[in-house]
């Protein structure tokens, strides 16, 4: 992969409107303040935090029309890592969300720091940390695909609750606990989580436990039950049901697995 430029933290004044054109190159950005997108034609009004992964194919337009845009972004060609990043299957053109932005906006701020150094193996650097940064928006269990905003007063803060689900998968989510986090009833709250996700709330919530568990399963040392305690189960067997009935193998085989 070959880096034609690259920005960290990078600040655009309210009232900027940037435009890429379909030139071929991809470009990963990540915006940490609200915005507007524009996709072939099609507006959207995204909340901070939204990462954006284009392929080149389509004409993109960015807009601070509220306030200040602040972004992290990379422009690169593929060269001859195009078939390793096919096999990522990537979401691309379309404005995704992650429960862990703070480990993206620091690997680009790491990739930046690698590009504007002189160090003898900054090429290998820079090739290894742009694969981890690839693998990581290809997690689909961590990305999670913003519909086209509608007119909808909720819409930002059922946002803001999903992230808190992914990032807080110890806490005793409950279907009254989530409607009263966006003011609304049960049975509105459950239909507009499903219409909006395209899942519901509490598959939702089952979803983001198991990803952490297979997260430190996979980094750490702890116990099955320590894993299932840090994911907000009191039964270790019913952790252990669970997991093994969405990933198809029980937590200490995954942990051999990987």
């Amino acid at each position: 992969m070959n880096i034609r430029c690259i920005g960290w933290n990078s600040v655009y004044e309210c009232g900027t409107v940037l435009k890429r054109q379909a030139e071929g190159e991809h470009m990963i950005m990540l915006i940490r303040s609200r915005c507007r997108i524009g996709i072939s034609g099609i507006n959207m009004h995204m909340p901070a935090d939204t990462l954006l992964i284009c392929d080149g194919k389509r004409t993109v337009e960015y807009a601070a029309d509220e306030c200040a845009m602040v972004c992290d972004w990379i422009c690169f060609d593929t060269g001859d890592e195009q078939e390793f990043i096919d096999s990522l299957d990537l979401v691309y053109n379309r404005p995704i969300r992650f429960a862990d932005t703070e480990f993206i906006c620091s690997l680009m701020r790491n990739i930046a720091s690698e590009y504007y150094s002189l160090g003898a193996r900054r090429a290998k650097m820079i090739d290894s940390l742009m694969r981890v940064l690839l693998i990581k928006l290809s997690d689909t269990g961590v990305s999670r695909d913003i519909s086209v905003q509608t007119s909808e007063p909720h819409y930002g803060l059922l946002i803001e609750l999903r992230e808190k689900i992914y990032r807080n998968p110890q806490m005793k989510w409950n279907v009254d606990t989530m409607a009263a986090y966006v003011n609304m009833s049960r049975s509105y709250f459950q239909h507009l989580y499903r219409e909006t996700f395209g899942v519901s709330c509490i598959a939702d919530v089952i979803s983001g436990k198991i990803e952490k568990a297979k997260e430190i399963l996979s980094e750490t040392g702890c116990t099955v039950s320590q894993v299932a305690a840090m994911c907000g189960y009191d039964n270790e067997e019913h952790f252990m049901r669970q997991f093994k009935k969405i990933v198809g193998v029980t937590p200490t085989k995954y942990r051999r697995q990987v």
